[in-house]
């Protein structure tokens, strides 16, 4: 038996600011940011894995400088209009694959796809 599991437990992502990084995604998540920050890092829970913020591995060169995961969506125009109207850094309009990038206020980039 493998003793690697087949799943991800977390995505950690570089931000500049923690404080503001949770209000943000949170708010994008649609999340209450009540969660304690410690050691430089706040856990996001989200179904499936979770992300962490993490402001000790902040590093212009560690930005994502492409999605390295995407959050999902059951319908993406929604979710493109949404993004819009919160004043999002939109990089990409909606993908024949129904998908379209974003950066986060440190220039992290993402992705929302409907699958």
């Amino acid at each position: 038996m493998n003793p690697i599991k087949n799943q991800i437990g977390t995505v950690f992502i570089p931000v500049s600011n923690l404080a503001k990084a949770r209000d943000w995604y949170c708010d994008i998540l649609g999340l209450k940011a009540d969660r304690e920050i410690s050691h430089g890092l706040y856990v996001i829970p989200l179904t499936g894995s979770d992300i962490v913020l993490d402001s000790n591995i902040y590093a212009i060169e560690n930005l994502f400088k492409v999605p390295a995961f995407h959050l999902n969506t059951d319908n993406i125009h929604e979710a493109f209009e949404f993004m819009t109207s919160k004043g999002v850094e939109l990089l990409t309009e909606i993908q024949p694959t129904r998908s379209f990038n974003f950066k986060d206020p440190d220039g992290n980039v993402l992705m929302v796809c409907q699958c």
